[in-house]
């Protein structure tokens, strides 16, 4: 197992090591011929992490320690800008736009944390995919099975933190792009309640859903990072007694075509929860199989990233990722009267499942459909959008839903990684994050 913040922090107390050594490391791994490295970063910032390590280790010699995360190394995704950096967003298309004058508030929030910021990481080009291919850098192989894609869209955070490049690392959410990489690599990903944390200067795809969350190896670390995040006093939740809890299994929707070492994995982590107390129930919700038909029209990411990129893929449209251009411009023929629409249509769904999903602790499902898919296979056209469809969709529901989700490795030794989902209400973060600290043990047997 990956060490967690928590024990190298202790590591550091100690004076068991120091944030040189674990920045060393971490560059190290990045830089190693026969890693992943050079495909799961887009920039490493070898002389800055560098100067900042040093920095902690006289902070804390003096006594300075500003929070859990100070002297760790962490990733950031390519979309945040990083004052005197061309912010990309896994693109080439951006390669000539001005540097950025400021940090991202959330990077600004890393480093005020004491944070080693190590590098940024490779995405899904502009973050319109959850497969986590990239054609202009690479795609990153999947630390449990070098053959298979890692997911997306933030691909290289959760190798960065899979591989032990990074202690933890910064992703963001708008369709489940935390935690689809969490689940298929095998670690933890939590996405907040979107209104907690600030997208300021953070390359948009959907300004109605984007999120901000961590990727990281456990619930604690996750805590820890989403309230840097979130600008708030850092302090985990206590973990929720499970004896008592009461968690919906929806019905509809979410279990199609879920493939067999899924919901053998799923299956297996409900047998394993019920039998330390937790009340699991299968609950109807008909009202997830309206999902598609209200984005018939057009979805938020579509128009939303239509208006931001209508200019860029006039002038270089033709250096877009093939798969991801075409997703874009199809919003063109979005009207507004299909977008107020679907406005309505996502206020009316939020308050009607909610009125089920109230009486629950939480919802669970699969994270994904599917394990990771191979590379090879998601070359061709179909095959892509086949599996980008069935990585994105259970995890979509709480983007759409406004809600905090969180998915948690509940595969077996020699299985592929496998993700199981809390979802919360809206606003719920801590709850969630305090059950999560009770399930994560018992969901995951190896």
């Amino acid at each position: 197992m990956n060490p967690t913040i928590q024990q190298l922090g202790a590591d550091l107390a100690a004076g068991r090591t120091t944030s040189r050594k674990l920045t060393e490391e971490a560059l190290a791994r990045i830089e190693d011929p026969k890693g992943e490295g050079k495909r799961a970063f887009i920039k490493v910032w070898r002389r800055q992490a560098l100067a900042a390590a040093d920095a902690s280790d006289l902070q804390r010699q003096a006594g300075l320690v500003a929070s859990p995360l100070a002297g760790l190394p962490v990733s950031i995704k390519n979309l945040c800008d990083v004052a005197g950096e061309t912010t990309l967003a896994g693109s080439k298309a951006l390669d000539d736009a001005p540097p950025a004058k400021a940090d991202a508030p959330v990077v600004a929030r890393l480093r005020a944390a004491g944070a080693v910021i190590v590098g940024s990481t490779n995405m899904s080009e502009f973050a319109f995919t959850g497969v986590g291919a990239n054609p202009h850098y690479g795609t990153p192989g999947n630390p449990a099975d070098r053959t298979r894609v890692p997911g997306g869209s933030s691909s290289g955070a959760a190798v960065s933190v899979g591989d032990r490049m990074a202690v933890a690392a910064l992703g963001t959410d708008t369709g489940g792009s935390v935690r689809i990489p969490a689940a298929l690599c095998g670690i933890t990903g939590f996405k907040p309640t979107a209104r907690r944390v600030p997208i300021d200067n953070v390359v948009p795809l959907s300004t109605s859903l984007d999120s901000i969350g961590p990727l990281a190896n456990s619930v604690e670390c996750c805590a820890i990072v989403d309230a840097v995040l979130a600008g708030e006093p850092i302090a985990i939740p206590d973990a929720a007694p499970l004896a008592g809890l009461r968690f919906g299994i929806p019905k509809h929707y979410v279990f199609d075509d879920v493939d067999a070492t899924v919901g053998k994995a799923f299956e297996r982590a409900c047998r394993a929860l019920a039998a330390k107390g937790v009340k699991i129930e299968h609950i109807d919700l008909p009202q997830l199989i309206e999902l598609p038909a209200i984005n018939a029209r057009g979805t938020f990411a579509a128009a939303e990233a239509y208006a931001w990129h209508k200019d860029l893929i006039a002038r270089r449209g033709n250096e877009y990722d093939p798969f991801v251009a075409p997703r874009i411009l199809a919003a063109a023929k979005m009207t507004a009267y299909d977008y107020i629409a679907l406005q309505a249509n996502r206020a009316s769904l939020q308050k009607r499942v909610s009125a089920v999903t109230q009486n629950y602790d939480a919802v669970i499902m699969p994270t994904c459909a599917i394990v990771a898919p191979t590379i090879a296979e998601v070359e061709a056209t179909d095959v892509f959008i086949k599996k980008n469809l069935l990585l994105l969709r259970n995890t979509a529901v709480g983007n759409f839903l406004d809600r905090c989700g969180i998915s948690l490795p509940c595969h077996a030794a020699g299985e592929l990684p496998v993700g199981f989902m809390l979802m919360g209400e809206t606003m719920a973060d801590k709850r969630v994050l305090a059950m999560a600290r009770s399930v994560a043990p018992v969901v995951n047997p190896r």
